[in-house]
């Protein structure tokens, strides 16, 4: 590869950095883009995508089970032969000729290799053969290098060569026995999708299960993951392990129970993409997290820009929301960002302002695609009360509502939804139950748009649909006798 200039270079080619190139040239600039593996990223391989492909089966399954004549149309369990199948279709079967093709297409140089800064504005790229080619960006360097899995020093645990995330979803076959350490997001969806696919599947986690989202959201799916035959260890650290000769691995709990199954998946969190980035050369510390400003420009310790603003850091590596959709959503921010300095117009960073990525604070989403969904928008109650603002909440059940109780019998669900006094607008959202993802979009449109309560009431939710479940919450709050602000519409 000959040496080159574009204006700018984006190390990782993930949704991140392809959000990132596609706004820098549809913005009429330049861009090339580093990947040393797949074009596509851990999204499309190995995390989100085949994760609900294989989740999706069984959900569909449990789904017809709830509807008593279209039960009588099955007459057998999964085959998780065609689950995983279907799962490979859904990566690709892990070949990205059409992520470059997309790539190409939109205009974007592709340079394939490790990427490492060697100086401002300028990366080295390192073939898989060896050869190295230096190319230079003339406005900005964007490193969306993402995260990896977190292997805990647990004594032992490296030497079982234990699955991540990435082997999870890749396995070409379900073992027989599963041992899941860890209980958030990862570690849930994976405990859900393998015990449904028959895997006999222990789940160990030392800070309960789902403990970031609503208390009452995570006792649905640990209840659940009961009743699917999971055995669970919700309070428990892993103390030592080992395979032996047979190839089991045995895991011992620090109260001294041992577990023996035929693998072991690690969920236990993230760790940043940056040990051989070069972040030396320019001095910052390798392996760490970046820290950046409210433009996504990377910050050393202090707090200072690097350099003269060269460097910007978008998606998992800076922190900020480790979630692809928040990913992309700063890439969008970031691009459009690099191309008004090109240019010399006005940037705007003010609270939800055109370049700002002010969702990262108030309005993340998120959907736990377990048994049953969760999803959730914003600030649970206990972050809103930590922050300091004066909030109520309420909740309901959603099975009450009409279009649940069509939707399938015996339906069991919740939401909930918290509410700033002071402002008389929703920061907070939460559902659980069956199929209640497509209930997100308009909680997040309420909290982004901070939409009065008032304004909201007239909103009026189609009948009989689930959405109206918004109509129930917000005649809970009205009612609610400690409500200091009631709005006349609930009354």
């Amino acid at each position: 590869m000959p040496e080159d200039t574009y204006d700018v270079i984006v190390i990782r080619a993930g949704p991140v950095g392809e959000n990132v190139a596609d706004r820098i040239v549809q913005g009429g600039l330049t861009a090339a883009i580093v990947e040393r593996e797949l074009v596509g990223g851990e999204c499309s391989y190995w995390a989100c995508m085949p994760t609900k492909a294989l989740l999706r089966d069984a959900a569909a399954l449990r789904a017809v089970r709830s509807l008593p004549a279209a039960a009588r149309a099955v007459t057998g369990g999964l085959d998780p032969a065609a689950v995983l199948r279907r799962r490979d279709s859904f990566a690709s079967h892990w070949d990205d000729a059409g992520q470059v093709s997309w790539l190409v297409g939109a205009g974007v140089a592709l340079l394939r290799g490790q990427g490492r800064i060697v100086a401002d504005r300028t990366v080295e790229v390192s073939s898989a053969a060896g050869a190295a080619t230096t190319v230079h960006a003339r406005h900005a360097v964007v490193v969306a290098t993402g995260s990896s899995a977190f292997v805990p020093p647990v004594p032992g645990l490296t030497e079982t060569a234990p699955w991540t995330s990435r082997q999870a979803a890749s396995a070409q076959a379900v073992p027989a026995r599963l041992t899941i350490v860890g209980g958030g997001v990862v570690g849930t969806e994976m405990a859900t999708a393998y015990s449904a696919l028959g895997a006999r599947v222990t789940l160990v986690s030392r800070d309960g299960i789902l403990p970031t989202v609503e208390p009452f959201a995570a006792a649905r799916v640990t209840a659940a993951l009961e009743k699917a035959g999971v055995e669970l260890y919700p309070t428990t650290a892993p103390a030592e392990a080992r395979r032996d000769g047979t190839g089991a691995v045995h895991l011992t709990l620090a109260d001294g129970t041992t577990i023996v199954s035929d693998e072991i998946v690690v969920a236990t969190g993230r760790t940043p993409n940056t040990t051989d980035l070069g972040l030396e050369r320019i001095g910052l510390a390798p392996g760490g997290w970046l820290r950046v400003d409210e433009s996504l420009r990377v910050v050393d310790a202090e707090g200072a820009v690097v350099g003269d603003g060269w460097l910007y850091a978008a998606g998992d590596v800076n922190r900020r929301a480790l979630l692809t959709h928040q990913g992309k959503y700063q890439a969008r921010a970031v691009g459009d960002t690099i191309v008004a300095r090109a240019r010399g117009t006005e940037v705007d960073l003010s609270p939800w302002g055109r370049h700002a990525a002010t969702a990262d604070d108030r309005a993340v989403t998120q959907v736990v695609f377990s048994d049953p969904e969760i999803a959730a928008v914003g600030l649970t109650l206990r972050a809103a009360t930590d922050t300091g603002l004066d909030v109520r909440a309420v909740e309901y059940d959603l099975g009450a509502v009409a279009g649940a109780s069509l939707h399938a019998d015996g339906y069991e669900g919740r939401a909930s939804m918290v509410v700033d006094v002071s402002r008389n607008v929703l920061v907070g959202f939460t559902v659980v139950g069956p199929d209640v993802a497509e209930l997100l979009q308009a909680a997040t449109i309420a909290i982004v748009g901070e939409v009065p309560l008032e304004r909201l009431w007239h909103a009026v939710p189609a009948y009989p649909t689930m959405s109206e479940i918004w109509l129930r919450l917000l005649e809970t709050y009205g009612r609610d006798a400690h409500n200091r602000t009631p709005f006349p519409g609930a009354r």
